[in-house]
């Protein structure tokens, strides 16, 4: 049965999930919202096709961890007889020629480690999202599997007899298999795959060293900054949701969306992920994403998600030729989100984008020109700030005026008047702090319940959800605020179960949530912290921490009840929550090294 015990290899353009045997199980070409030529992790017609293996035969026990601080994976597979092989995995990505090399091409090299092993390789491929097999052809060292306008080939130096019939043979040297586009390689393969391993290793090493890492929890901070990076398209600077669809976020729920876009509520976040972590280039390369597609709407509206490439559809439909996570479907492709009305969006552009008026390290400032393309943004957030929206939890089946979505609109109105201030556009700054305090004055009116002594999540409400936390991060109200106080112990009376956070605790389109949504807790975490409970908030941190799977990544949602991981894969959102609740709790390095804390 699937779980969600998977490390991710990739390079910025492609991505495979790979589970603790060394199967890979999700495999989206030629990118990473492509179509799945392993897509075993979601089930199809045929059980036993959809994913690319090396089977242990007489399996035993399975040990997986990342080879250093890198995006290479070593799994190491045991059989009852003393025998053991030990898996290599990685997607190439190194610097070449003055760029980045980053081809659609998965590396293993399998080599035996003990006693004489017995493996099958087992590669079975399938196009158009489960529903076509392919066809093969093969000459001396390679095999062709084409199908729905792709072509695989893999080029290998075992016995090409045994990889096409699947037959097990004993392994007594190492095997190179290089899985990528139908091209001759110009080398030797163990060549090939030696130097492109060395040279994959050698990039993260390199790009780990210069992250701006806390003094504690560093492993669990640089394992979110690698899988961060591997959530973004690198070609035109995106960053996914995650790097599935459908997932469900609980068991037997029609909650399973497709994830693998690009929500403008995340930039805020991902992009103060990114500084803190000085990961400034992807952070420059996302910001440049999110400035073109606001330059892209010439009327200044903004829908909720893109895609990948912005001008992409995404229209929602349901593939009938894959079954689902453990058999539980729909598999959507594309996300109706897109088409809803989430008046967030355009405070999340414009907080994102306000980084490149601050940041002195990005080569590409933020200029008038850019301050006029964010005011049409603005212009929108100010009209939209109090009218209805679906919210920050998309509700399909209802809508209101969110507490969040009007709070996000007036930050768009205060920092374009921060901007202008910073530009001497004395007249600009009038303008927007104007439009700003008016909102605000509007969101403490109505969004304040002082029955309840909590900010609530619609004006005139008496429910919360967790969005509310991030009204200080907003500034908003300060942390240290009454209001917010109070709203801060609402929350957890209501919404925590355990040590986890539930997104809100009413019905919606599907009736009650039944699971937790891990980025809510973190909120939840920084939320403490700002508050002055900060050793409450190290002590849940930590209890978050140790929810992570065997390679230190999150899904999107926690059963609270079994601590199982749910939801799509890896969500950058809980890579974010973890990087910046470690940046805000950690001791300084001089409390932590200096003074041997």
């Amino acid at each position: 049965m699937p779980d969600l015990n998977l490390a991710v290899i990739g390079n910025s353009i492609v991505a495979a999930l790979v589970d603790r045997r060394a199967r890979i199980v999700w495999y989206c070409l030629p990118r990473l919202d492509g179509d799945p030529v392993f897509c075993s992790l979601l089930g199809g017609d045929d059980p036993a096709a959809g994913f690319y293996e090396v089977a242990l035969e007489n399996f035993a026990e399975a040990r997986q961890e990342y080879q250093g601080n890198s995006a290479i994976l070593v799994t190491t597979l045991t059989d009852t007889r003393g025998g053991a092989v030990r898996i290599t995995d990685f997607a190439p990505r190194f610097k070449q020629h003055d760029r980045i090399y980053r081809p659609t091409m998965l590396v293993r090299r399998v080599e035996p480690v003990a006693g004489l092993p017995v493996v099958r390789v087992r590669l079975r491929p399938v196009f158009a999202y489960g529903h076509e097999k392919p066809v093969t052809t093969h000459g001396s060292n390679h095999i062709r599997f084409v199908g729905a306008g792709q072509t695989l080939r893999l080029t290998t130096d075992a016995p090409l007899a045994y990889v096409e019939s699947e037959a097990p043979f004993a392994l007594t040297q190492p095997i190179h298999l290089i899985l990528g586009p139908d091209e001759m390689l110009a080398a030797s393969i163990p060549q090939i795959v030696r130097e492109f391993h060395e040279r994959t290793h050698d990039y993260w090493i390199e790009w780990v060293r210069y992250l701006s890492v806390p003094f504690e929890w560093q492993e669990a901070v640089i394992r979110a900054g690698i899988t961060l990076k591997l959530c973004a398209f690198e070609e035109t600077g995106a960053i996914v949701a995650a790097l599935t669809t459908s997932i469900p976020e609980a068991p037997g729920t029609r909650r399973n969306w497709d994830y693998r876009f690009c929500w403008l509520r995340d930039a805020y976040f991902s992009v103060h992920a990114l500084n803190r972590l000085g990961a400034t280039k992807t952070m420059e390369d996302f910001l440049r994403y999110i400035t073109s597609v606001a330059a892209g709407e010439a009327n200044g509206e903004l829908k909720p998600v893109y895609g990948i490439l912005p001008t992409g559809s995404l229209d929602e439909v349901e593939v009938p030729s894959l079954k689902g996570y453990r058999g539980m479907g729909p598999v959507r492709i594309g996300n109706a989100a897109q088409l809803q009305v989430q008046n967030d969006s355009y405070g999340s552009v414009i907080l994102a984008a306000s980084q490149m008026f601050y940041d002195q390290r990005l080569p590409n400032r933020g200029d008038v020109a850019l301050f006029r393309r964010l005011e049409r943004l603005g212009e929108k957030a100010a009209e939209r700030a109090l009218a209805p929206d679906a919210g920050i939890w998309e509700f399909r089946g209802r809508s209101g005026v969110h507490t969040h979505s009007a709070a996000l609109c007036w930050a768009a109105c205060d920092r374009l008047a921060r901007i202008a201030g910073t530009l001497g556009r004395t007249d600009r700054a009038e303008h927007w702090r104007a439009e700003a305090d008016r909102i605000r004055a509007v969101i403490l009116e109505k969004a304040w319940n002082g029955r309840i002594g909590s900010f609530t999540a619609t004006f005139g409400g008496d429910t919360v959800d967790a969005s509310l936390l991030l009204l200080h991060e907003l500034a908003l109200v300060p942390a240290t605020d009454p209001r917010f106080l109070g709203t801060l112990d609402y929350i957890g009376k209501h919404l925590r179960r355990g040590h986890h956070l539930y997104r809100y605790g009413t019905p919606d389109d599907f009736g009650m949530p039944e699971t937790a949504f891990t980025i809510c807790t973190f909120w939840y975490i920084e939320a403490l912290a700002a508050a002055g409970r900060r050793d409450e908030a190290r002590d849940l941190f930590e209890k978050i921490l140790a929810c992570r799977n065997h390679v230190g990544l999150l899904s999107e949602d926690i059963d609270p009840a079994t601590g199982e991981l749910w939801g799509n894969f890896p969500q950058t959102y809980s890579l974010v929550g973890i990087i910046v609740a470690a940046m805000r709790l950690s001791k300084s390095w001089e409390e932590g090294f200096w003074r041997g804390g």
